[in-house]
């Protein structure tokens, strides 16, 4: 796979912007184990009350008020592990969510990672925890910068333009900032972790 890595200005924007270009990206992770990013979903700070950062800043969410271009790490209800795209400038909170992939390398890995919950291809990437797990991303790799690739994990572009039209829908699984259409989908893609749904 030919691949050349994201630069900075390509995350030092506005994160709706940068939300629907990063779809058939292709997430590399630590192992040789790679995916396709298909869905996404934008957080903001202070304007979205669906955002970590909305309340200000906290050890929790410390990197997304980071320089753009790392790893946001965190853990949710306690047990699985998200991952997400900081983007826009230091000291803002912003990032998009990496919520699903189509798996391209690594496949055996990521079945192993996935235990028996994962049955065919679909069941590897399709949602952000189980993306986490299929690639091997935790807690460790918080901050990772995706620019230089300092911990094993980067965002590439294989020549594989974003979709012209993305699916675009509300974001998963939130009270608060629900209405927001922020979710952005490659219409179609099978690893989807919900039907598109596009407005």
């Amino acid at each position: 796979m030919s691949t050349k890595s994201l630069g900075r200005d390509f995350y030092a924007r506005n994160a709706l912007e940068v939300a629907p270009e990063l779809l058939n990206r292709v997430l590399l992770a630590p192992g040789g184990r790679a995916g396709r990013i298909v869905e996404v979903e934008a957080y903001r700070g202070s304007d979205d009350p669906g955002s970590h950062g909305y309340r200000g800043r906290t050890k929790r969410n410390d990197t997304m008020f980071g320089p753009p271009g790392h790893l946001y790490v965190y853990l949710t209800y306690g047990m699985h592990w998200c991952a997400n795209v900081v983007v826009e400038t230091d000291g803002v909170a912003a990032a998009v969510l990496l919520r699903a992939l189509t798996p391209l390398q690594g496949l055996d890995a990521m079945y192993t990672a996935r235990g028996p919950a994962a049955r065919r291809d679909r069941d590897l990437c399709s949602g952000p925890a189980k993306l986490t797990q299929a690639l091997g991303i935790d807690g460790d790799l918080d901050g990772a910068d995706l620019v230089s690739g300092d911990r094993g994990v980067t965002i590439a572009d294989d020549q594989e333009p974003p979709p012209p039209s993305p699916a675009v829908t509300t974001r998963i699984g939130l009270t608060n900032g629900a209405d927001l259409p922020w979710r952005f989908c490659v219409a179609g893609a099978a690893d989807l972790s919900r039907r598109s749904g596009a407005s």
